[in-house]
Formats: structure tokens, sequence, C-alpha cells
């Protein structure tokens, strides 16, 4: 007849204590693999046998009962593996741990206690008196009625149980600092400290290849316990010194092969480090003596070596052969973690250098530019496609371009990096924002092709756009939107609000939802904030879309004209992200400022045979005005004179002159209804046909054509 008490009489603590006697060994097993009772139980009070007893022998059980304050009640910890943990009833449960991992151990007693849910088999340092630690599997389980409270369960780590539990830690993240951080806490099992110092470019995500000794740099990447270390000894972030550096590489790479390598006892730490500050910077303290450096190496051909590990212990406490290969064991098993995370952090890297590439850099004379990108966590799996950009065109405006790419990651960054430079171009090109988004709609239709995508299983469609043209002559802006969030205006009177933008379909949308892209105008006189955004920025689950841009509208407006735009835009930011972002956050604030009245002039002249001398008359008394050089008034009218003799040639209707006086010199635009694209040939030399186009290239630093809605317009600079 089975003994064992059934579930309905006894308690979860009951249950494990009497289970207890099953892996305790008995006094001639304990005997036999002495005080510390099971190898990897890391107590360091006496060797580990060479070939210790079976697995069930190593997997020591142990038993806590807690009441509902988190204070210990009963316990059952008689095995002499968990010797040394000061488990005294009445006392809290919480005292058994290390310091860092009260608050997550907390928590989840108290979801235990709140919800009935077990937490199971969770890999956990204790603390014993003395400051060492052990590594155990626990468990947190409810007690049943009468005595309420938890049971928690502990089991000290067998062998090979810590390395399958230990793998699977580190293998739970691609950030490169948190995959160090979980090798250390895993190797921290087989002695007092342990580091992992990490080739620098491991670290920063670039490709390791073998370097010449001389260049060799470790940074330390992780370091445990958790305590304050001595002033001159590497912490996490740290770099080593350049010949300790040399010294750990030379030594895992004897005979141009990684190997691992025991350093026994203190005087032969210091005779091979041979200089008091290494000392210092690489032995954790007076008490350490011996220590173990593991490579971590990187299958190939030649292998090559990541970094290297480090476990230090006590005098009383020296390395095994079987400890050694356990040791090699795990780290050979989590190498390729490490190698993943260096990957992720080359992504990372990547994919952020692109975004800040592209936020605009400055302003100019006629308006003020300002960005803020916040990327929704640290590593690559949250970096995704939100982009801003603001660049001048060639004719005196300036592009604002705001766009959110569908995903993230590689894909959605070569896709991002692709419509910015393609936005770009067709702008500068003198395209309408309309126009240009036709062609970005068309780009990623393409680009969600499977033969021509950019990457397998990554689809762009649905992404969005919002392209806003300012002109600061005529202090009026053209917009469009391809699925964006209306951006916000406040006017120089204070009055704040999204734009009414007609809302369109995101880019690649399905042929039967494609309508013509709008275009809005509207007036941004100088004075004018106007705010482009991703979604990440006003996007909240507990409030609606629209008061969320309301806010945005609330924050913009209390902007003061004073204020410098930059930090403006930093503080829009920190008020309205969410305290715990789940997407990318971008802004761009623009702040119009537009040619002075004084600066410009405009002329309305009819097609007639007379109109470029009427042109040359106008801009000949101007430029007296403006007390231009006598050469480059002569420039200016030739220029004037060729531009209107060709729209009186070539096209209908009336003709606009507009003469601006900038920074970098005098800019002269000539409108007219012809949709015509005026083009520089290779004409011969008695060729009369296209000579006008041959003076004003030669007059001129750029010149260009833009269309608008009822014809073109043929702009050229001339330099003061």
């Amino acid at each position: 007849m089975d003994s064992t008490p059934s579930p309905s009489s006894s308690s979860p603590f009951d249950m494990v204590s009497s289970a207890l006697g099953r892996y305790i060994p008995r006094v001639g097993a304990a005997g036999a693999v002495g005080p510390a009772g099971v190898e990897g139980g890391r107590t360091g009070r006496g060797p580990v046998p060479e070939d210790p007893a079976d697995d069930r022998q190593e997997q020591i059980l142990g038993a806590v009962n807690v009441d509902r304050e988190l204070r210990i009640t009963h316990c059952n910890l008689d095995a002499p593996v968990f010797s040394g943990l000061d488990a005294v009833p009445g006392s809290p449960f919480v005292d058994l741990l290390p310091p860092g991992d009260v608050p997550t151990v907390t928590r989840r007693l108290r979801q235990v206690l709140e919800t009935g849910e077990a937490h199971v088999a969770r890999v956990q340092r204790l603390r014993r008196a003395d400051g060492s630690e052990l590594v155990v599997s626990m468990s947190i389980l409810s007690a049943v009625a009468p005595q309420g409270g938890l049971t928690v369960s502990v089991i000290a780590m067998a062998r090979r149980l810590h390395l399958y539990a230990a793998e699977t830690a580190i293998g739970t993240s691609l950030d490169i600092g948190e995959t160090a951080q979980s090798l250390a806490e895993s190797l921290l099992a087989w002695g007092d400290v342990a580091a992992v110092d990490l080739d620098f470019a491991v670290w920063t995500g670039e490709g390791v290849t073998e370097q010449a000794q001389g260049r060799i740099r470790l940074r330390r990447a992780a370091l445990v316990p958790d305590r304050a270390w001595p002033e001159g000894y590497v912490t996490p972030g740290d770099d080593l010194p350049g010949d300790a550096s040399r010294l750990l590489s030379q030594a895992v790479r004897r005979d141009d092969a990684p190997q691992a390598i025991v350093i026994p006892d203190r005087k032969a730490v210091e005779r091979v480090l041979g200089s008091p500050r290494l000392v210092r910077a690489l032995v954790p303290g007076d008490r350490s003596a011996g220590v173990a450096c593991i490579p971590l190496v990187l299958d190939g051909v030649p292998p090559v070596v990541l970094g290297v590990a480090e476990v230090w212990r006590r005098a009383d406490w020296p390395f095994h052969d079987s400890e050694l290969f356990d040791l090699q064991e795990l780290v050979a098993r989590t190498s390729h973690h490490v190698d993943l995370a260096r990957q992720h952090q080359r992504e990372h890297t990547q994919v952020l250098a692109l975004q800040r590439r592209l936020l605009p850099r400055t302003g100019g004379d006629t308006i003020q530019i300002a960005s803020v990108y916040q990327p929704a966590t640290p590593d690559s799996a949250g970096v995704g496609g939100d982009w801003v950009n603001s660049f001048p065109l060639p004719d005196g405006r300036t592009a604002l371009v705001v766009g959110d790419v569908v995903g993230h990651g590689l894909g959605a960054a070569a896709t991002m990096g692709q419509l910015s430079m393609e936005a770009r171009a067709l702008l500068s090109a003198g395209l309408a924002p309309d126009e240009v988004l036709e062609h970005l709609d068309e780009t990623v239709s393409l680009l969600d092709d499977a033969e021509s995508g950019l990457a397998a299983g990554y689809s762009a469609l649905g992404s969005t756009c919002c392209i806003a043209v300012y002109d600061p002559v005529s202090h009026r802006v053209s917009l469009s939107s391809a699925g964006h969030l209306p951006p916000v205006l406040v006017e120089p009177d204070g009055r704040a609000g999204p734009l009414a933008v007609r809302p369109h379909p995101g880019l690649g949308a399905e042929f039967a939802l494609r309508e013509p892209f709008g275009v809005h105008t509207f007036a941004a006189p100088p004075g004018s904030l106007l705010a482009l955004y991703t979604d990440g920025l006003v996007e909240d689950p507990a409030v609606p879309i629209d008061e969320g841009i309301d806010r945005l509208a609330d924050a913009v407006a209390a902007v003061h004209p004073w204020d410098t735009l930059q930090q403006a835009a930093r503080r829009v930011v920190a008020t309205l992200a969410p305290v715990r972002q789940r997407d990318d956050v971008t802004l761009l604030l623009a702040r119009t400022i537009g040619y002075r009245k004084g600066d410009t002039a405009t002329w309305r002249l009819p097609a007639r045979d007379d109109a470029a001398d009427r042109a040359r008359t106008l801009v000949a008394a101007l430029l007296r005005r403006w007390h231009t050089r006598d050469d480059t008034r002569d420039s200016v009218l030739l220029l004037v004179s060729e531009l209107v003799t060709n729209a009186v040639r070539f096209a209908e209707g009336p003709i606009t002159v507009r003469l601006i006086r900038s920074g970098h010199g005098l800019l002269c635009e000539v409108a007219d209804t012809g949709n015509g694209r005026p083009r520089l040939g290779r004409g011969g030399l008695l060729d009369d046909h296209g000579r006008g186009l041959h003076v004003v290239h030669r007059l001129t630093t750029r010149w260009g054509v833009r269309w608008t809605d009822t014809g073109k317009v043929v702009w050229a600079e001339v330099a003061r």
C-alpha cells in the first residue's frame, strides 16, 4: 500500500518534505561526496569528487513554508548542500535572496498568493550567511488550508540540469549585454565570481575575424555577483587594460587553437599577470585564489574567439577536471547565443544609423527645423520604420517628409531608406507632393512582389507617408498624405489644431481602393508652427486617437516663439510619449520664417512679343534698388530675357516673373501655362534651336523646372 499522503490530506510542504528521503544521500554517500553534497552546489566548503554519484543524488530537495506576510513558518533544508542558509522561522523569506533579486521574487510570491497559479522551476540564487550563493531551481506553490500561505520548494541544481537551464536562460534575449549577464550568472554556480569579457568588435556588433595580437581589445560585458568593487577593478562597460587583453587572448589561443586554462593559485595568478596594476584590475579580491578562463568560440575554419569567460574561486575550492569540462560545455553551448546577439546588435546599429542619417540636420534662412526620434526598445526587434526628413529644394522651397513603414528590423529599414531617398529625388526634380506619393505607392507595390521584393516574408503594404512643401515667398504649404495622421498647425495667433486632410489609404493599397492623392494647400504665415509625427506619439489604448492628437495640438501650442525649437521638440515628446512605448516615437517641428517682403518681387505680364523688354525694364529697376553689382545685374537681365522669350515662344497665356534675393544669390522664376519640359540639347554651332537654355546653363549656378496645376515654372539661380 502506498504510504504517500493524498493531496487532500497534505499540504505541498508535507508532500515535498516526505520526498526528501529519496534524494538526500545516506551517511555513506554523503561521506563520499564530501561537505558540498553536490557538484555545482557552490558551497565552497571542500573539493568536489571527480566522479560524482548519479544525477538522482545530485538533485537535493528542500522546502520552505511562508505565510501571507512572506515570513517563514516551517522549513526542511536538512541536506548538507543547504548548510549556511539561515531559514529561521519568523524571518522574512526574502532574507535568503541576493538584494538584487528581492523585487522580482517578491512580485512572484505575491502573484501566486493572489492568483493561485504556481511558478514552476525558476532558476534562482539563494544567499548564505557567509556571502556565498547557491543556485537552485525554485518552485512556488499555494499552500492548502488551514495553513494557507505558500510552499517554496528548492532543488540544488544538478550538473546536467544546470547546463540545460543555463542554456535555456541565456538564449532568451538578443541583447548582447543581457546575454553576457545570463552567461555570467550561470557560471557563478561553479565559482565565487564570474565575468564575461567580449572582443570590442563583438560588443559593438561588428564582424570578428583574426586580428593582429597588438590590436586585441576586450571589454567587460558582465560581472556577478553585484557588489561594490574596489577602486581599479574592471567592471561592466570598462575596457580591460591593453596588457590584460593580450595576456588573456594569448592564454586561450595557445598554439593558435582556443583552449580553456586554469591558473590554480594566487601566486600563479600574480606571476602570470606580472603587474600590481593588472592584479587590481582583474583579481576580484584577496580571497580569490584560482581562475578558470574559457574562450567563447564560434565554430569555423579557423575558429573565431568572441571573448573569454572567467570563473574565480577561493583557495579551499580547487577546480577539478570534470568541472572544467562542464564549464567548457556550458560556454560552448552558449557561444552561438552570443554571436546571435552580436548579429542582432549589428542590425540594430545599422537600422539606427540609417534612421539617424535621415533626421533633418538644420533648417535654413526661411524655416527652422527640429526633430526627435525615440525607438520603442533598445534592441533592433523594437526598431521600426519610422522616419522623418527635411531638406531644401533647389528652387528655394523646403520639403518636410514623415513616414511609417510597416514592420521592424532590416526589412523595414531598407524600405524606409529607399522610400526616403526616392521622395527626395522626386521632390528635387520638381514633382508635386501628390505625384511623389503616386510613385512611392508603385514602389511599395513593387517591393512586395515575391521575385523583386527586398526580403522574403517582409511586406511594406500599408506603410504611410505625409509630404509637405513650404514656399517661403507665398508663405503657403502644399501637403499630401497617404494614410498618415493629420499634421498639427499652430498659427501665429495661437490657434492650434489638426489639418483637415482628406483621408487616403496607405501606400500599396489594392487597385480597387486606390484614389488620386489629394493636395491640401494652406497658409503658413511667418511664425506658424507645423508638427508632423508618427502614431507612436499619440496612440494610447486607453484614449481615442482624436484625443491623443488634441493633446499634441495643446502641447505644440504651448511652445513659445522664443523657445529653442529642438528643446521644445524634446519637451513635447517627454510630455506625450507613453511610459511603456509600444512603437517608435517620431516628431518633426517646423517654424516658418519666409523671405522678407523687400527681398521678393513678382510681375504678371501678357504673353506678347514685348514681354522680354518689359521684364528687363522692371528687373533692372529692382536690381538698382538692391544695389546689385554690375556683372551680376547684366547676367540676371540676360537670364530673364532668355526665359521670358522661351515662355512667349512655346507657351500660351500670361507669364509670371518672380525675383528672390537670398543669402546664396538671386533666384529668378518664370512661370507659364505650357507643360513641355525644356531640355538642354547638343545643338551645332549654327543651330539656333535651344540656344536660350545654353545661355541659361552658362549664366547660372543651377536651374530646373517644377510643374504646377496651371503649367510649369523654370527657375535659375545666379550667384551674387
